[in-house]
């Protein structure tokens, strides 16, 4: 992969140049990864005018580097103090002339003190550059997000093999990211949805205490975080022998929605074309006022990336751009269903939009 990270920071520095600046520095935790490899904790990575360097916290050692989280591809140097500041003190007004920053992750105390380490260094804005070199993904990429979707499908589909009723959603969300590490995660992509009854199908729903009971709805999130690509998946069961009229009703609706949604996700198609297509038949319904603001995102190296698929959103789809869509419905105090799924944008020549997530989407009555 050394030769991949070169490529990548060889493309931003083709970028800095063309802005006129002799220099950038990387703080940002995802990016430093994307552009080296990885990296302790609190590292920063200078493309300087000579050479790229990655500087670490001296008491950060190795920490970073243990689990799935793959060697730098750049020596990592140990600094005492912010190693941000110390990476500007390594240039020359007469060296780079100006340092491009990710002024959107410095603080404001921070990029004062990168400014006040070399006077005369003019400091300009990297903007989010790094984060839309990574929208389109190589097939390595890909390739880590399809094992981060396989171990989410593998535990969630052994939880459902098991007994539910009377047990919480804190403990099933326990257990379910248990079964993630199991299955060779470095761990959940973040925190396991669980949510029963009538929480179920609620957005942000952290698990509680509440009992899973027969006839309820079932609404499960999660995401597994392989080699630091993060995917995910959302389902929604009933427990019991066969679901209300009712139940069935509001997820064949939640279910057209998210297909239509899917079936949008071609190269040059907008992305609030797509949420049109996935929130349009919510709205039809009346469910519109409660609909979330987006109905699906980007994800890669972290679990919420652009593009974002929301009604305001402006610009179209590439190929090999993995996204999420996933709609979502609450009826207040009965419940409600969200079903997410994971996919590669891909032309229909290559066979359409690749997914991911592959735990059936039938209503299972468990």
């Amino acid at each position: 992969m050394s030769d991949v990270h070169a490529a990548r920071r060889a493309r931003l520095r083709e970028r800095c140049a063309a802005a006129g600046d002799g220099a950038a520095l990387v703080t940002r935790p995802a990016n430093v990864r994307y552009l080296a490899g990885g990296g302790p904790p609190g590292s920063v990575l200078l493309l300087g005018p000579d050479e790229d360097i990655l500087l670490c916290p001296r008491d950060g050692g190795r920490e970073g580097l243990r689990g799935a989280e793959e060697p730098p591809t750049l020596t990592a140097v140990p600094i005492s103090g912010d190693p941000a500041v110390a990476a500007a003190g390594l240039l020359t007004p007469s060296s780079a002339g100006s340092l491009a920053v990710e002024e959107h992750h410095l603080t404001v105390a921070r990029h004062r003190a990168i400014g006040a380490v070399v006077p005369g260094l003019r400091l300009t804005d990297l903007g989010c550059a790094v984060e839309r070199q990574r929208i389109v993904k190589d097939e390595e990429e890909i390739a880590c997000l399809r094992i981060a979707a396989e171990i989410a499908d593998h535990a969630l589909g052994e939880l459902l093999e098991s007994i539910l009723v009377g047990r919480t959603e804190r403990h099933l969300a326990l257990e379910l990211e248990r079964r993630l590490v199991d299955h060779g995660a470095e761990g959940p992509a973040f925190p396991t949805v669980v949510a029963t009854g009538p929480h179920a199908g609620r957005r942000g729903h952290r698990p509680s205490d509440r009992r899973v009971e027969e006839g309820d709805f079932l609404s499960v999130g999660l995401g597994a975080d392989y080699r630091g690509y993060r995917c995910l998946i959302g389902r929604t069961f009933v427990i019991g022998s066969s679901p209300a009229a009712w139940q069935i009703e509001l997820y064949e609706l939640v279910f057209a929605a998210q297909r239509a949604g899917r079936e949008g996700l071609v190269p040059g198609a907008g992305y609030r074309d797509v949420d049109r297509a996935t929130r349009g038949p919510l709205e039809a319904a009346g469910h519109g006022a409660g609909l979330a603001p987006r109905t699906g995102h980007g994800v890669g190296l972290e679990i919420d990336e652009d593009p974002q698929l929301a009604p305001a959103a402006m610009g179209k789809l590439d190929a090999r751009v993995p996204v999420t869509v996933g709609p979502g419905v609450h009826l207040p105090g009965r419940g409600g269903v969200r079903i997410d799924d994971t996919l590669v944008v891909r032309p229909e020549a290559d066979g359409g939009p690749e997914l991911l997530t592959i735990t059936t989407k039938e209503l299972l009555a468990l």
